[in-house]
């Protein structure tokens, strides 16, 4: 019998089919990936560096999303807030991996790559190195958070007879649609804000 014309596994299969458990449940494991791949569970091991590798992959997939020319821009502000923009959206459409990848330490070279160019951005517009991480931080907290935001219901809180909360429901009616989006904003104004506020004072 020939060789099959397509690899039953490479790297590429491995990742897309990680990200589809992932985008399904939240997780993924490697005996289920070679099961959808139908390949055995050592041959996927013999493509990546266990879970963690596919980890990793899926946070370089997921990273592709993001767009890195934006940091390149003039002046740093707009430049991070485009990056912020990219970001969002990057991980907005696979929320479900947003807990996976944050709660694992970053090895992917690209997304490596990305950290490396916005914190020479703040350096280089004059930042003071101890306040450039935490800026970084809240930024991609921010950001995160809102990703998962997009991906909740719209009405995220069931008003009841039971617990009177009249002005709550005031305020629900008022904000309409784009709730996520509008809260979007005021973090990422009050983020930038901060950050020029702290430049302005010597970095």
């Amino acid at each position: 019998m020939g060789r099959p014309r397509t690899p039953l596994l490479d790297r590429e299969r491995i990742t897309t089919t990680a990200l589809r458990l992932v985008d399904e449940r939240g997780d993924f494991s490697v005996p289920e990936i070679a099961r959808r791949l139908g390949a055995q569970t050592g041959s996927v091991y013999h493509h990546v560096d266990g879970r963690d590798g596919i980890v990793e992959l899926l946070r370089e997939r997921v990273a592709v999303g993001l767009d890195a020319a934006a940091l390149e821009l003039t002046p740093w502000d707009r430049a991070l807030e485009e990056w912020a923009r990219s970001y969002r959206a990057a991980f907005a459409a696979h929320p479900r991996a947003i807990p996976l990848l944050m709660t694992s330490p970053v090895r992917a070279p690209r997304v490596l790559e990305q950290y490396e160019r916005a914190v020479t951005l703040l350096l280089d517009a004059g930042f003071a190195t101890d306040t450039v991480m935490p800026l970084v931080i809240a930024l991609e907290n921010l950001v995160l958070g809102s990703a998962l935001d997009l991906a909740a219901p719209e009405a995220m809180w069931e008003l009841s007879d039971r617990t009177p909360t009249p002005r709550l429901a005031e305020v629900l009616a008022a904000v309409g649609e784009g709730r996520a989006d509008r809260a979007f904003e005021v973090g990422l104004a009050a983020v930038l804000g901060h950050a020029r506020g702290v430049l302005a004072a010597g970095g």
